[in-house]
């Protein structure tokens, strides 16, 4: 027995070390070997459970069953006002048994997958929710208006995640209370994140991780749509390019039985500053 004790001890201090922060700082740095995957991949649970837990490894086998709706990314389209009009994901996006979209295109934009990366992973971890929910909670969850119009922003849960700002804090957090906020240097694979860019855009995220680039800079790591990938997938970026970023936590699913559909929100909430040294 005593001979196979340097192997392991080897084996614990490697799978240690590839997730260790970088030197003088805490922000845990992904190794370069899970970088690797193609743009589009359904690989996230595979390659990204080791470095999480809990709920968040629903969420990155989640991620894989929307990419797998379109292994090419299925474009990237944004358009308020076009006809058709925009739309959020490219596929008939449902809780449960019930439809929240009919997709007006066959594209997506940022909102709209970690939407429904988020309603995939309620589907695993509440197999009756189509059955269980209220009518009023379910409504309040379409990407959609009855007459098949769009659903604006800040109207109920859809609305307000696809809003201008931190809209994922604004819905789990603040109108669900189904999460938590998390700060940049606790953030895990299959965390929920609206990033604001020093151009003054945004993007909403689920996040993968921190990493280095091929030219050593400091980069976060995430899945989302975006022009970059041609709608669904994988993209890495400089974190110079961030003003602030919100991230946040599914940790209590559950409570999508009892919101308030009525809850105010704050939208004056602060971003986190990002100090990846």
């Amino acid at each position: 027995m005593k001979k196979y004790i340097p192997v392991l001890l080897i084996t614990l201090l490697f799978t240690a070390a590839v997730n260790m922060p970088a030197k003088g700082s805490r922000y845990p740095l992904l190794p370069k070997s899970v970088l690797k995957n193609d743009v589009h991949n359904t690989l996230h649970k595979t390659t990204f459970s080791k470095f999480t837990s809990g709920f968040n490894k629903t969420v990155l086998e989640a991620i894989d069953t929307v990419q797998a709706h379109a292994m090419d990314g299925g474009t990237y389209f944004i358009g308020v006002s076009a006809k058709p009009a925009e739309s959020p994901v490219n596929y008939e996006l449902k809780l449960g048994g019930k439809s929240l979209l009919t997709p007006p295109r066959s594209s997506s934009y940022c909102s709209g997958s970690s939407y429904a990366v988020f309603i995939e992973t309620l589907n695993r971890l509440l197999p009756d929710v189509d059955k269980k929910l209220s009518p009023e909670r379910a409504e309040a969850m379409r990407m959609q208006e009855p007459d098949g119009s769009r659903r604006e922003d800040w109207v109920k849960f859809w609305g307000i995640w696809n809003a201008d700002g931190f809209g994922s804090n604004y819905a789990m957090v603040q109108y669900a209370k189904m999460g938590v906020q998390v700060k940049p240097e606790d953030a895990k694979p299959g965390d929920f994140a609206n990033i604001s860019w020093k151009t003054g855009n945004g993007h909403s995220v689920v996040f993968l991780g921190w990493c280095l680039n091929e030219h050593g800079e400091k980069c976060i790591m995430y899945w989302a749509s975006q022009k970059a990938s041609n709608g669904y997938g994988d993209q890495i970026v400089p974190v110079n390019r961030i003003k602030d970023i919100s991230i946040v936590r599914l940790t209590k699913p559950e409570n999508i039985y009892q919101f308030d559909i009525n809850t105010k929100i704050d939208k004056s909430i602060p971003g986190s500053i990002i100090n990846l040294k």
